[in-house]
């Protein structure tokens, strides 16, 4: 059980920090144009929070319980990972893209196995 924790940690920082690194770093048509459509209404300082949010989670899910210096952080970074989804899932539904729909609920499980069984 262990080792899947850890592989679902290490796909989820991933997933994170590189849609962190994009929203931190990529102009709003750019992030639109490569399906992070999510942002599309957003002003530019709020896609930049909500991208080093992102970092800031991918780095929480694996360090914490990695260097066993404050493990509790890690089910708390899964925790906001899966309310990231929860408030995805239905922007994304409304817009009818339903394979990021899917990405989201894979990611909402993920999260909230690694939440639940850290």
């Amino acid at each position: 059980m262990n080792t899947l924790l850890w592989t679902l940690q290490g796909f989820l920082a991933i997933v994170f920090i590189y849609s962190g690194i994009m929203k931190a770093t990529q102009q709003r048509d750019r992030l639109v144009s490569l399906g992070q459509t999510g942002v599309a209404n957003l002003s530019y300082p709020v896609i930049r929070s909500i991208g080093l949010a992102e970092i800031a989670g991918a780095v929480g899910i694996i360090l914490p319980r990695l260097t066993g210096i404050v493990p509790q952080l890690t089910p708390l970074a899964a925790g906001c990972f899966a309310l990231i989804m929860v408030m995805a899932i239905p922007i994304h539904y409304r817009r009818a893209e339903f394979k990021s729909v899917a990405f989201n609920v894979v990611l909402l499980l993920m999260a909230g196995m690694v939440a639940y069984m850290r």
